[in-house]
């Protein structure tokens, strides 16, 4: 997974509430976290899911969905929008 912040505040707070609402709803931990927000580059490791939290500037440079250009695109809604959104 792959997304962008605009700010390392910003970065800091996405890469924390991923790893605090995995660990609240699927009692899961990532098994390594590296990168800092000064790097403007966070990976969560969770060994069948990688996150990637960029700052948008190193998204760009870096352009990780390039690597897999050919791979299929799955757009993602949370399971509580998705189930409101079937009412």
């Amino acid at each position: 997974m792959i997304c962008s912040a605009t700010s390392e505040p910003q970065l800091k707070a996405i890469a924390g509430e991923i790893e605090t609402q995995l660990k609240e709803e699927h009692a899961t931990r990532p098994v390594a976290i590296d990168g800092f927000p000064a790097s403007q580059w966070i990976v969560l490791d969770y060994l069948q899911v990688v996150v990637h939290v960029f700052h948008r500037d190193k998204r760009a440079f870096y352009s990780l969905e390039d690597l897999w250009g050919d791979a299929p695109r799955i757009e993602w809604e949370s399971a509580k929008v998705a189930s409101a959104s079937s009412r």
